[in-house]
């Protein structure tokens, strides 16, 4: 298996928790912040065209509900997509790619499932 790469913010408590988990699971991973790094919309579609936008799209954090509610409302996959990456926030955290599958959120049964097998 490719190193696994955990994308998100650093100070979110679900990444947090996600890379406690694999430093003690003893699981290298590299960790890409979307503030400092950015995000890439390439990256962005493959991961909509992989799980869908509605399981990316944080719509209960902070970034979301401060949006005009006209975005909030109606939104559909292609304006979706547009606010992710205009504000990389508005996906739900952690995104974790391990080359073969993408987990979104953390989840520490499902995260032992993927590694352990």
């Amino acid at each position: 298996m490719k190193p696994a790469k955990i994308f998100g913010i650093p100070n979110c408590d679900s990444v947090r928790k996600a890379r406690q988990w694999l430093d003690g699971q003893g699981i290298a991973y590299a960790f890409h912040d979307f503030r400092k790094d950015g995000l890439d919309d390439k990256q962005l579609a493959a991961w909509v065209k992989q799980v869908g936008w509605e399981t990316l799209l944080n719509r209960k954090g902070t970034t979301w509900r401060q949006l005009p509610s006209a975005q909030r409302e109606g939104v559909d996959a292609k304006q979706a997509q547009a606010l992710m990456l205009a504000q990389p926030t508005l996906i739900k955290r952690p995104v974790l790619a391990t080359g073969k599958h993408l987990e979104v959120g953390f989840d520490a049964d499902r995260y032992l499932t993927l590694f352990k097998g």
